[in-house]
């Protein structure tokens, strides 16, 4: 048996000294037992660490096979208040769709009061309109049907954050294109019609690689295998890279870009494609540690050159 001891990152002070730990437990097992002596610690809310300003330790990590001695030291921080994927999810997502839709049907004081609730002469607007829609409406039946989590969460902090994106983002670039003074693309139908199918198959792709990916986990846990095409042409993308599901988000923003001709969306998809670009490295990097036989030619987000 093992001895714990729980010190507070910042002040060093001894919070729980847990004595007759199995050697064979989790971080998980361990922050279970820290939470009986501080209820107001929910495991969720702990960052444990074997240095006061390490890295935090994962919940699936077994404590004899951790550099430590018979009592082994960790250090405790509180992660703040927690929500869970799920509503994570589900408040950037519907807070994104409801505030387009409110420059959609322009409501009073968003624009001239002559114009409120009135429509734009442009079929492209209400097109617009039903792919943006239909993009965070398959994001919310994507986080019920399809996505698994490992009862992961986020703090609240960064939730305020994310939501902050998301609905901004929405609200900005939902005013130019609903703006009563918006002209069509300067290519007419043929530009419209082609963004179009661009930004379905995009669409198709994003879901077939989230439905792929989702086939990893059993009850939420990952089995340790990395995705593979399957018989799906939209999976195939998996031979040139390792993350697909954001190299078709990407391209369903830069159709809706060449859709709308709007320079807020441009922005949008600039910054979305650095964040997604940021998240499909660190995903690269973390097939290539941890599979040896993991293929040579995949890139992070783009074939052949990122």
């Amino acid at each position: 048996m093992q001895k714990v001891e729980v010190l507070d990152a910042k002040t060093k002070e001894q919070l729980c000294f847990l004595d007759k730990v199995d050697p064979h437990s989790t971080i998980g097992d361990i922050k279970s037992l820290f939470y009986k002596s501080y209820p107001q610690w929910y495991p969720a809310r702990q960052a444990l660490r074997l240095e006061s300003k390490g890295k935090s330790l994962r919940d699936d990590e077994i404590l004899q096979n951790l550099p430590v001695g018979t009592t082994a030291t960790m250090y405790f921080k509180d992660l703040g208040p927690q929500l869970g994927w799920t509503t994570v999810f589900f408040a950037e997502y519907i807070g994104a769709l409801l505030t387009y839709l409110l420059f959609f049907f322009r409501v009073p004081y968003i624009y001239s009061h002559t114009y409120a609730f009135t429509s734009s002469p442009h079929p492209v607007v209400t097109l617009a309109c039903v792919c943006h829609t239909f993009h965070y409406m398959k994001r919310l039946m994507e986080t019920i049907f399809v996505h698994r989590f490992s009862h992961g969460t986020m703090p609240l902090r960064t939730i305020i954050k994310n939501c902050a994106y998301y609905w901004g983002f929405s609200a900005w670039l939902a005013y130019y294109i609903n703006h009563p003074l918006y002209t069509p693309p300067s290519y007419g139908e043929l530009q419209i019609k082609y963004a179009l199918i661009t930004f379905a198959m995009c669409e198709m792709g994003n879901l077939s690689i989230h439905m792929s990916l989702s086939n990893l986990r059993v009850d939420g846990f990952r089995v340790r295998r990395f995705p593979m095409p399957t018989k799906n042409p939209f999976t195939w993308l998996f031979f040139f890279v390792s993350c697909p599901n954001y190299t078709y988000e990407v391209g369903a923003w830069m159709s809706f870009t060449v859709m709308t001709q709007v320079l807020p969306v441009a922005i949008y998809t600039l910054f979305g494609f650095i964040q997604m670009t940021i998240w499909a490295k660190g995903k690269h990097r973390a097939y290539i540690r941890e599979f040896k036989d993991y293929p040579s030619v995949r890139m992070a987000i783009i074939p052949l050159i990122l």
